[in-house]
């Protein structure tokens, strides 16, 4: 089994789902792929959060959490 790919804040800021790049969001040194998302359009999740950022601290507060990133992407760890 392969290591998980390793991914700098640096990349993260640049997968923000703008100009036809992916949009990655990270939560809990776990970077996933939004892109693919109905929603997350363009980097932007319904207005509330954007793509390319560590959303640890803003998702303590959202109604979910942990259960939906089962449904998304995993790229790698955040370094």
């Amino acid at each position: 089994m392969s290591q998980p790919k390793k991914v700098t804040k640096q990349e993260l800021t640049q997968n923000n789902g703008k100009n036809g790049k992916p949009a990655f969001i990270a939560y809990q040194g776990k970077v996933y792929d939004v892109t693919d998302s109905s929603f997350w359009m363009e980097g932007d999740h319904m207005g509330m959060h954007d793509a390319g950022k560590d959303l640890t601290d803003e998702l303590e507060m959202a109604p979910h959490r942990d259960e939906n990133f089962k449904h998304v992407k995993f790229v790698g760890d955040l370094v």
